[in-house]
């Protein structure tokens, strides 16, 4: 039957589109290479969806499952070769979606259920199978620690996820915080400047301004602004009142609305430090997908940083296993269930295979662990930093202000709060 999907790029470009750039090295090694292009043909050829191949997987991870009931080392070669087309059908689900187009968040809720519930089908059949075999209790006491360690693996990764997302925003805040100080710092209105200095005469101070081409208007002549806003403002001197807004109430410069305006909006110009609002990278050099969408000006942070002081050669080995697409977490939660399912059945030796297997799991979960704690030093050192530039500005901003007999940036609210309440008494 033909597909609704026609249009299929080539074997290259569906590896290009499909596979992640960062993946287990099971996955990397000994699932795309058969995955991708029967991603391709189911693609080309079937109307099969992605939810369909999710249910595939599920049904084919039970037969595993009732082949390792059986106990015998014939049925568990079975057991463990459909498992492995089980997890082949589980990584093509997600390749399938992005390639049609056809992901849901239904289908990801789907997947990740029937995940735990192969997992936990699997252990149980597994070690009841051997338990029946042998007489050996211990069998019993490890399906307990699989499905308990593939639970922690996963419920450690949102965790992880959910505090370096919680850390990425608030850097992002502070960012926003920071670049809103800088712009407002940077804006002058005529109408603030002319009510702290009444005597001056405008239209006389800004055509000398322009006239002479001082860099700014003196003290004497009752003048605040630069000679750039001097000549914006000299063009715009006997306009009427009414001026432009925009969306947010700010006054524009006629240059940029194409209309007169007598309130002038200086423009800050962006440094290149200046971050984008949303464009700052939370591992910088480290996270290679998101440094693709940073723009070229953004401020970068490192919350990486101390971890790659510590260990040096990190990144050397990182580099190396990103060439080939390998993640450096080289035993997560799909290498454990490989082990358990696939090697230890293979060679019939599936209690000490479970419980290597379930050792560097845990070595590695730690190891993420610690780097978590380190980026967490590093994420307060960030906090304080823009907590210190934020003092600085405000403190320059206050020199600043003193220096033009201005008041103080935030003390005629606080003159106010204190004159409302002595008004009411308190």
């Amino acid at each position: 039957m033909p597909s609704k999907h026609r249009d299929v790029p080539d074997l290259a470009e569906v590896r290009r589109l499909v596979q992640k750039k960062r993946d287990a090295w099971w996955t990397v090694l000994l699932v795309d290479p058969v995955a991708t292009p029967l991603v391709r043909l189911v693609a080309k050829r079937t109307r099969i969806t992605p939810n369909q191949i999710t249910w595939g997987a599920l049904l084919l991870g039970l037969v595993a499952a009732g082949c390792f009931w059986q106990g015998d080392w014939q049925w568990l070669i079975i057991g463990a070769v459909v498992y492995h087309v089980s997890f082949i059908l589980d990584c093509m689900d997600g390749k399938v979606a992005r390639l049609t187009g056809q992901g849901s968040v239904f289908g990801a809720w789907l997947d990740y259920i029937f995940d735990r519930v192969r997992v936990m089908a699997c252990a149980v059949a597994l070690m009841a199978g051997q338990y029946h075999r042998t007489d050996d209790t211990l069998y019993i006491w490890l399906a307990a620690v699989v499905i308990f360690l593939d639970g922690l693996r996963y419920l450690n990764s949102l965790e992880i996820f959910k505090t370096r997302h919680s850390m990425r925003k608030q850097i992002k805040a502070r960012l926003r915080a920071a670049r809103r100080a800088e712009n407002a710092s940077q804006v002058a209105f005529m109408e603030d400047l002319l009510r702290d200095n009444p005597s001056a005469d405008i239209e006389q101070d800004l055509r000398r301004a322009a006239e002479e081409g001082t860099r700014a208007l003196t003290a004497e002549d009752g003048g605040l602004l630069s000679e750039a806003q001097g000549a914006a403002l000299l063009a715009e001197a006997e306009v009427q009142e009414s001026e432009p807004r925009t969306a947010t109430g700010s006054s524009v410069p006629a240059a940029a609305t194409g209309k007169d305006t007598v309130g002038a909006h200086i423009p800050a110009p962006r440094s290149a430090e200046a971050p984008a609002a949303e464009g700052t990278s939370q591992e910088g050099a480290e996270n290679a997908e998101s440094a693709e969408g940073t723009p070229r000006n953004a401020r970068v942070i490192d919350l990486h940083q101390e971890f790659r002081h510590r260990f040096p050669a990190y990144l050397r080995f990182r580099s190396f296993l990103l060439r080939h697409r390998i993640r450096t977490h080289l035993i997560s939660g799909i290498e454990f269930q490989m082990g358990v399912f696939i090697v230890g059945p293979l060679i019939d030796a599936v209690i000490p295979t479970t419980i290597v297997a379930g050792a560097l799991l845990l070595v590695f979960e730690l190891a993420i662990v610690y780097k978590l704690l380190l980026s967490t030093r590093d994420f307060a050192r960030t906090i304080d930093s823009f907590d210190r530039e934020a003092a600085a500005r405000e403190a320059a901003a206050a020199e600043e202000a003193a220096a033009l007999g201005l008041p103080v940036p935030g003390q005629e609210s606080a003159d106010a709060t204190a004159q409302g309440a002595a008004a009411r008494g308190v």
